[in-house]
């Protein structure tokens, strides 16, 4: 069965670090969502306007197409995707074998990321958008992101061993 493991949360939880030292860890491709935003997208974000559903339809499609890909060719990965919303996961879930990792932090916590980071289309002005628009995950593995990278690398290894 090909494993595919979304690492999601708000912008600046971390899921591009973890997701990438994951990847690399058990040996397959990694993918950041944001890759995947057409010019349109980044340049609204960029100005500071959230996204809407009707934004992200097209990019969310690209999304479901990648993992129905990597699923037929039997590729594991780990794509790094904020996946905000249920119907957002529920797009993207197209096989059992689909794995949630949800970076859990505060608001705080996040911004104080954000604002550290650098060379990044999303504002920090654009997270309490992101925190409205989240709907917490149910059946996603926990991560805190108070622990470190490594840290948290090794509670996903544990938390979706099959």
């Amino acid at each position: 069965m090909t494993q595919i493991i979304i690492v999601m949360g708000v912008s600046g939880s971390g899921k591009t670090t973890v997701g990438s030292m994951l990847a690399h860890e058990l040996g397959c491709e990694f993918y950041d969502a944001d890759d995947f935003h057409s010019p349109a997208n980044r340049e609204k974000m960029s100005q500071g306007l959230p996204l809407t559903d009707e934004d992200r339809a097209d990019w969310l499609n690209s999304l479901q197409n990648l993992i129905q890909e990597k699923l037929e060719k039997n590729s594991p990965c780990v794509l790094a995707c904020s996946a905000l919303k249920q119907v957002y996961r529920e797009q993207l879930s197209i096989d059992e074998s689909i794995r949630f990792v949800y970076l859990h932090g505060t608001y705080d916590q996040i911004e104080t990321r954000m604002k550290r980071r650098q060379s990044h289309y999303m504002p920090v002005e654009l997270l309490k958008s992101q925190f409205e628009t989240l709907e917490e995950p149910t059946d996603a593995l926990y991560v805190d992101i108070s622990k470190t990278p490594e840290e948290i690398v090794q509670i996903i290894r544990k938390g979706i061993t099959p």
